[in-house]
């Protein structure tokens, strides 16, 4: 018995080593399948065509975009205050600093501590300020949050509250909340000019975003509009941020970083003219008005002088603003035979899952699926005769 089991086991081994499958055609006149057989073909040709070809242009060779950035802002703010009295700000005040690589940063609001010298105050009351007497101080101790060294001394920092004394610039900051409506307000009204130049290295194509069309006279009236002039390159501060569906007034409070988004889709194959960059703005930064806590942009700087007694001197500003980020993307197509083959060629091995799919349905779910199954498959075996009925 068990080695009959072998005989047969080897018998099986040797037909499916030995065995050749030889195709067979099969035809069905059947309105079903065939319907399903043509829509399926319909599909996978409609696919190459209009999705591959047309759609997603397949026949061309593409090239991811080169570019440099450069920015000119323009404007004049005029400003009121108690502590610097009235006062005109230009692009050398506002602009900080004056050049930056792909992004620019407009200063829209400021809290400002003049006449800083560096000698002995009391720091600003916190949990590792406040003291009683001298124990309380340290001689040399420095806070990560402090503004100065200590001295060892307790002094009155007001009445009512002793703090320990450091050695810093004195008078300290007095940091709070910025002022509301902001101090440069009229930032919105400001303009830049973004020169974007672009080439594309593959097909040595070179472009920028003042076209040829635009002269100095054209620059000089121009404001981007999306659309009545789509194709300026200067934008007015207050148009981007509501282009974000932002408010000016309000974002300038406490500053914050907008992004300025140029995209250039280019077809080669058509002229020069039609490869125009297309500009988007949105807002980068978490305005969540949930999350209170450290919003918008800000950063201190100080501007140094010598006072009439020959001693240092400076005026420290922390400057709340919008810093505005330029991003370009892009990309180039131009026909070539090269990818258009090989999309075509992709496209048309679709093909054959038309047959398998018209094979599954025969042979799973048409009611005669037995008799489709007999005459698909046929049998001949040549290592004997076959026995006569």
């Amino acid at each position: 018995m068990t080695q009959a089991k072998d005989n047969n086991c080897c018998v099986s081994i040797c037909h499916c080593f030995f065995d050749y499958s030889t195709p067979k055609t099969l035809v069905i006149r059947s309105k079903k399948v065939g319907a399903i057989n043509r829509i399926t073909q319909a599909l996978v040709i409609a696919y190459i065509i209009g999705y591959v070809c047309v759609l997603k242009k397949g026949y061309q060779d593409t090239d991811n975009i080169l570019s440099s950035v450069t920015t000119k802002v323009k404007g004049i703010a005029l400003t009121n205050t108690s502590d610097l009295g009235l006062r005109i700000w230009d692009v050398a005040d506002y602009i900080i600093p004056p050049q930056e690589e792909s992004s620019f940063f407009v200063l829209t609001n400021l809290i400002v501590t003049q006449n800083q010298r560096q000698g002995h105050c009391a720091e600003i009351p916190s949990v590792s300020s406040i003291c009683t007497s001298d124990k309380d101080c340290k001689v040399g101790i420095r806070g990560p949050r402090s503004n100065g060294v200590q001295t060892g001394k307790c002094v009155n920092f007001n009445r009512t509250v002793k703090t320990c004394e450091v050695f810093a610039w004195c008078p300290l900051e007095r940091d709070g909340e910025p002022p509301n409506p902001p101090m440069l307000a009229d930032a919105e009204n400001f303009t830049v000019l973004v020169k974007n130049n672009i080439r594309f290295p593959k097909f040595k194509f070179n472009k920028r975003n003042i076209l040829p069309h635009i002269n100095s006279s054209y620059l000089e009236n121009c404001v981007f509009n999306r659309s009545t002039d789509p194709e300026c390159p200067i934008f007015r501060l207050k148009d981007i941020v509501e282009e974000a569906d932002e408010d000016f007034q309000t974002m300038a409070v406490h500053g914050g970083v907008m992004g300025v988004q140029i995209r250039w889709e280019c077809d080669l194959d058509l002229p020069d003219t039609w490869c125009v960059p297309r500009y988007n703005f949105r807002r980068l930064d978490n305005k969540d008005p949930t999350n209170t806590v450290s919003p918008g942009y800000n950063f201190r700087f100080a501007k140094y002088y010598k006072d009439s007694d020959n001693k240092e001197t400076r005026t420290l500003i922390k400057g709340y603003g919008i810093r505005f980020d330029i991003m370009v993307f892009g990309q180039a197509g131009k026909f070539n035979i090269v990818p258009l083959l090989l999309n075509v060629g992709a496209g048309l091995g679709l093909l054959g899952l038309v047959a398998v799919v018209c094979d599954w349905i025969v042979l799973t779910c048409m009611t005669k699926r037995r008799l489709y199954n007999e005459q698909k498959y046929t049998y001949v075996d040549d290592y004997g005769v076959l026995p006569e009925e």
